[in-house]
């Protein structure tokens, strides 16, 4: 039998609620420890801003990665660029923009935390800037953003996170910025065209099925996030929503991908 297969998606800084999710599906003991066996685990990135505590979360991912033996990972989100680009351009200018921007400015309108860049460490940037921002396994395509923009770095996965690794490590602003730009973007499997869009890069970067967070499905159905309980399919099964808004009052969402899982039927004029 296959080891089981999990992922969460956007924390953004709730740790007491993550720890009781994987508590509940056996990834960790009530004290946050690994207890998942062979079991593996991908979160998909925003594990910081809009919550108490992010570095927190962090720091839970960085032990569950060493207590598993590498079998609980993570990708980078939006969220990873911006508190990093906080810490090390703060509030300078983007050079060549239209307009004053600023990572500092950006970190403030998106929830950023001052007490998330107090505490991070030279251990933390280290851990998040060797994270990937894409991977495939056993045929699910994990990423953040549900967005093309990734294709932007490259035509393959290796080649896409090697390309945001060497701008993460670098002191490029402006390579920043649209590190930043780009993973913002949303919604491109959405509409008529989503299922052709997710089967067309799936070419590309392979897999069979995309899973994602950063957009909240609550958002796409326009309906409360407390009335979420699961992940949403969409784009003719191609695509898998696991954001549930846990920073809105949604569920922390821990989906296992290797059995049937409860689902939301998208609205009929989705």
């Amino acid at each position: 039998m296959e080891r089981p297969l999990f992922v969460v998606g956007d924390v953004h800084g709730h740790l007491a609620e993550l720890i009781r999710a994987l508590h509940a599906s056996d990834l960790v003991d009530a004290d946050g420890d690994w207890t998942g066996g062979d079991a593996e685990l991908w979160f998909l990135g925003d594990f910081v801003d809009r919550g108490p505590d992010g570095i927190g979360v962090i720091e839970l991912v960085m032990r569950l990665h060493e207590q598993s033996g590498g079998q609980v990972d993570a990708l980078v989100g939006n969220h990873e660029v911006l508190l990093l680009g906080m810490h090390r351009f703060g509030d300078e200018n983007v050079p060549g923009a239209p307009t004053p921007r600023s990572f500092a400015r950006s970190w403030l309108l998106n929830g950023g935390l001052r007490s998330d860049q107090d505490r991070l460490t030279a251990a933390h940037i280290d851990w998040l800037t060797s994270r990937r921002v894409l991977t495939e396994v056993d045929g699910h395509l994990l990423m953040h953003s549900d967005t093309l923009a990734y294709l932007e770095w490259g035509a393959a996965v290796d080649e896409v996170n090697e390309a945001v690794r060497q701008v993460l490590r670098g002191d490029d602003l402006e390579q920043w910025w649209e590190c930043w730009r780009k993973m913002t973007t949303r919604y491109a499997f959405r509409g008529p065209d989503g299922p052709a869009v997710a089967a067309a890069l799936l070419d590309v970067l392979g897999g069979r099925e995309v899973v994602h967070g950063h957009s909240v499905i609550a958002d796409q159905l326009g309906v409360p996030p407390q009335e979420i309980d699961g992940p949403l399919r969409y784009a003719d099964d191609l695509v898998l929503a696991v954001d549930a808004g846990l920073y809105s009052g949604g569920p922390c969402l821990v989906v296992r991908l290797d059995e049937p899982e409860p689902e939301v039927e998208p609205g009929a004029g989705d």
